[in-house]
């Protein structure tokens, strides 16, 4: 592993630091590093800056520096070109992010060293298609939201599974989400907890308004498709609650698994079921 790249979240403290931190670390080994979005100051210290079009073309690995939200829209990027990812946390929670900050030394010794394995992650596709025609397209790494706006309004949302009818949910909206984003807005709504390994889809209505709905598993080469019926509300398609897309009456979003998968680089530090109790505090106890 010869070329590194590194992406980075400029809103992050101390963050071009850092960046010059691993850069310099890296190039004293014999690395060349390239970064993504960085100001004119790297260039003069003998880093290469580039977009991420061009780091994914020639990097070999990418370090990620920021949060999950860095590490899922890198992953919308860069998951095509098969390019592992490696994320040190810079942000609060961290379930994707590899490694905190304090162990960056001892990381990177293991990653040049090729102490590590890849980890690979499913992903999602969502398509748009309005009047039977494909308006839009977008990947996923955690879910696939289909979401009123700010009237409490309820909306309607015929879905259907592998041309099976499945119900029409009146509700808040509806998660499709992968074993990745069983921990984020899924788990808020009440779906699963799913073991990244895993490769499956989670249907989770969001405050439906019915006794009887409840969460959806379902297989990994299932079709979801989900019509939106008549409604005066606003209603988005969101894409790991980064970015939107408007819907209109009678819309349809249509969601596969996608035909790649995200990798990343694990240094098998911890385990899914750790960060589970470290991250969402719970078994305290740690003498069972």
């Amino acid at each position: 592993m010869n070329s590194i790249g590194i992406i980075i979240n400029l809103e992050k403290p101390n963050v071009q630091a850092i960046t010059e931190q691993i850069a310099n670390w890296l190039q004293h080994h014999g690395k060349e590093v390239l970064v993504a979005g960085v100001g004119p100051q790297h260039e003069q210290a003998g880093i290469i800056t580039c977009a991420e079009d061009e780091l994914a073309e020639r990097a070999q690995c990418i370090i990620v520096l920021g949060g999950d939200g860095t590490l899922l829209s890198s992953a919308r990027t860069i998951a095509a070109r098969g390019i592992p990812l490696f994320g040190v946390n810079l942000g609060q929670l961290g379930f994707l992010t590899e490694i905190e900050l304090p162990d960056l030394t001892p990381a990177l010794e293991k990653l040049i060293s090729g102490q590590y394995e890849i980890e690979e992650r499913m992903m999602i596709e969502a398509t748009v298609l309005r009047n039977g025609a494909e308006i839009s397209s977008f990947y996923a790494l955690n879910d696939a939201v289909i979401t009123k706006g700010a009237f409490a309004r309820l909306i309607r949302l015929k879905t259907i599974v592998n041309d099976e009818y499945v119900d029409v949910y009146p509700a808040d909206g509806l998660i499709v989400s992968t074993p990745t984003g069983s921990t984020a807005y899924s788990l808020s709504a009440g779906g699963p907890l799913v073991a990244p390994n895993l490769e499956l889809m989670i249907v989770t209505p969001i405050c439906p308004h019915t006794l009887y709905a409840r969460p959806l598993v379902i297989d990994k080469e299932s079709i979801v498709r989900v019509e939106l019926l008549e409604t005066q509300a606003e209603v988005m398609l969101t894409i790991d609650g980064q970015s939107g897309f408007q819907l209109v009456s009678y819309d349809e979003v249509i969601v596969r698994q996608a035909p790649f998968k995200a990798k990343f680089l694990k240094l098998n530090q911890r385990g899914f079921y750790e960060i589970l109790r470290e991250k969402l505090k719970e078994g305290e106890n740690t003498d069972v």
